[in-house]
């Protein structure tokens, strides 16, 4: 017979096959197991569609009652889109339920298993916690703070240029990388860039995998300098774009919002666009996660609001050189060793000829 940790890495499989499908919901797999047989699997698919117990419990070879439910997410027991997966757990006669992950949501937060204890269910808790915890970083955050899981991402040299002395960063990685990057668009509801980028670019922040979806697209544009010409702005209609700004340029806001752009004026003391503001009014939409592909200035402003989570960095074997060439994170930089934005790594992965970095950021002292 299968140990219960087998049973919870196949959920955790499963599980990860609605990454980038299921937002704001989390990523839930889940596995039936009657007699020591796997009679029943399923995971969460698409928002608004059924959760992974009901998929694995309507979809068992036989009779599942009696059986055992390993679940990476404790089942919720409220009704959104879908009804409790409380409900169907007991009207199938489960009689044991394995759990990974609790949910810090506050709809469930402990009250689907003390449902299921009520009802004679035994349950069983933390296994392979970590690992389904992982997966579900967004949900856990985006619900615990109601704002964005950040990415910040970015490719550069080994010298850690994003670019040579005349400007062209086109391209620092090879297509096994940029390939991934868009991955990560698919998976995130937004992206978000500064006009520096988008004056320099004119690129379309959109996703080009075979069936992605966009990101919503937001550009931190402080003082209104977009062109009505861009891309970005042409394209608004089918691709929805925000551009937060600090300008009270009534004339030029009319003008983006009569070619589909919205405009949120949220600035902050010094006149810049009030990054901690943006991230609340985002989480108030449902957006759940955030890729960040800023130029220097944006980076180190995102940093220092203090709304990054996450870092995602391509090195290239490459080295551009130029003391006047650009760097990945600029701005006004500390003063203080001790004030530096602390980084814990999680991952390194050769992709091709390249290196992926993938750190969390951590708090930072004081």
């Amino acid at each position: 017979m299968k140990q219960k940790e087998e049973y919870m890495k196949l959920a955790l499989e499963l599980a990860k096959k609605g990454k980038g499908s299921t937002n704001p919901n989390p990523m839930v797999g889940a596995v039936v197991v009657k007699d020591g047989n796997i009679i029943g699997q399923g995971y969460h698919e698409q928002y608004g569609q059924p959760h992974g117990e009901r998929n694995a419990l309507q979809h068992c070879e036989k009779d599942p009652a009696g059986g055992e439910l390993y679940v990476t997410l404790e089942p919720c027991h409220h009704y959104g889109k879908t009804p409790p997966c409380t409900e169907i757990i007991l009207q199938k006669g489960i009689k044991k339920v394995y759990v990974g992950s609790l949910d810090p949501n506050p709809l469930v937060s402990g009250k689907g298993l003390e449902f299921l204890k009520s009802h004679g269910i035994t349950v069983e808790t933390g296994i392979l916690k970590e690992e389904c915890d992982a997966i579900n970083e967004v949900f856990f955050h985006y619900i615990s703070t109601g704002t964005p899981y950040v990415v910040m991402k970015y490719a550069m040299t080994a010298d850690g240029k994003i670019a040579t002395v005349t400007g062209e960063s086109r391209w620092i990685t090879g297509e096994q990388a940029r390939h991934k990057v868009h991955e990560t668009r698919r998976e995130c509801m937004a992206i978000m860039v500064g006009i520096g980028t988008v004056l320099a670019d004119n690129p379309m922040l959109n996703c080009r995998i075979p069936q992605g979806k966009n990101p919503l697209r937001i550009i931190c544009d402080s003082r209104l300098r977009i062109s009505l010409d861009s891309d970005i702005v042409k394209t608004a209609r089918e691709i929805p774009t925000i551009v937060a700004t600090a300008c009270e340029n009534s004339e030029k806001q009319k003008a983006l919002q009569a070619l589909g752009v919205e405009v949120l004026q949220l600035p902050n003391s010094s006149g810049k666009v009030d990054l901690s503001a943006l991230m609340a009014e985002l989480g108030k939409r449902n957006i759940d996660s955030l890729l960040l592909e800023g130029g220097g200035e944006l980076n180190f402003a995102a940093l220092q609001a203090g709304i990054v989570q996450e870092l995602q960095v391509y090195v290239a074997p490459k080295i551009f050189g130029g003391a006047g060439a650009k760097f990945p994170v600029a701005g006004e930089g500390i003063a203080d060793i001790h004030q530096a934005f602390l980084l814990q790594l999680k991952e390194v992965t050769p992709i091709g000829e390249d290196i992926f970095l993938r750190y969390h950021v951590a708090k930072r002292r004081g």
